[in-house]
């Protein structure tokens, strides 16, 4: 598609690698016993690079919830936790000049020490991601708005893009609740009536990516009046991807780029160029 949708962690000697988690994860990290990690691992900001380069990420424990989640994923044994340099500098050797890269910041207000703080862990990332010349590509989400708010500061240029979700699971609004949330920089859902299509507007934000689950209509509608564009995550089903394409969103976060595309094409939308590349 147009877009790559990444996570990123900060090594104990200041590398910037793409992780969807804080932390090793047993239900993809094996050590070099080749044996999976029978517990979480720790926080990737306490390891060197050289050190986490010992673990092999190439492969889901197969007892794990996660391996019944994705079972079409190929295991390819050997694979690292990649640098963040080594995954611009891919598309740069396939040719595609042209792709963007939407890159989390993956910090918590609820665990400072799995991660730098907030201010800390945006400064290097804008840093690396000038260092490669990489700005005009880039857009900075995240859940925890502070990295937001200083991405504004320090590079007004590259978009942000504010994550929100209000499930049972994970809720970083708090819509109702009497206390404050700690994620949203103090943007509060009680000061915008409720809406957090307000509240990202307030905030200063360019796009608003929300859970698939949490929109309709009025509120797509309501963001586009405000001149936002929504990119809905993470949306893997067919029936799915067609409501959000129904609701008119600008984008739609996925694992299954592919169902997207048949998607998009079966609708006679515009597809990105396909681009092939090997390591």
């Amino acid at each position: 598609m147009t877009t790559l949708e990444l996570d990123t962690a900060i090594t104990r000697d200041g590398v910037i690698v793409v992780s969807h988690d804080p932390f090793l994860n047993p239900d993809i990290t094996r050590g070099a016993d080749g044996e999976f990690l029978k517990e979480r691992g720790p926080p990737l900001h306490t390891l060197s690079l050289a050190e986490l380069q010992r673990y092999d990420v190439g492969r889901i424990n197969p007892e794990s919830r996660y391996a019944q989640q994705q079972p079409g994923q190929k295991p390819v044994d050997g694979s690292r936790i990649p640098r963040l340099a080594e995954v611009f500098a891919l598309t740069r050797r396939a040719g595609n000049y042209d792709v963007r890269f939407n890159i989390e910041t993956k910090v918590s207000p609820l665990a400072p020490d799995q991660t730098l703080p907030p201010e800390a862990f945006t400064d290097r990332l804008l840093a690396m991601i000038y260092a490669n010349g990489m700005s005009g590509q880039v857009s900075i989400q995240s859940f925890d708005w502070r990295t937001l708010q200083r991405t504004q500061q320090l590079a007004p240029e590259i978009p942000t893009v504010y994550l929100t979700a209000q499930q049972p699971w994970f809720d970083n609004i708090g819509e109702g609740k009497p206390e404050s949330s700690p994620w949203t920089a103090g943007f509060q859902a009680r000061d915008h009536g409720g809406s957090v299509a307000r509240m990202v507007r307030a905030a200063g934000g360019r796009v608003w990516s929300p859970y698939f689950g949490d929109v309709d209509e009025a509120k797509i509608v309501e963001a586009h009046g405000l001149g936002l564009q929504v990119v809905v995550w993470t949306v893997n089903q067919p029936k799915d991807i067609e409501r959000m394409l129904d609701l008119k969103v600008d984008g739609i976060v996925s694992d299954r780029p592919d169902i997207v595309r048949t998607a998009l094409a079966a609708r006679a939308m515009p597809l990105p160029k396909a681009t092939m590349v090997t390591p």
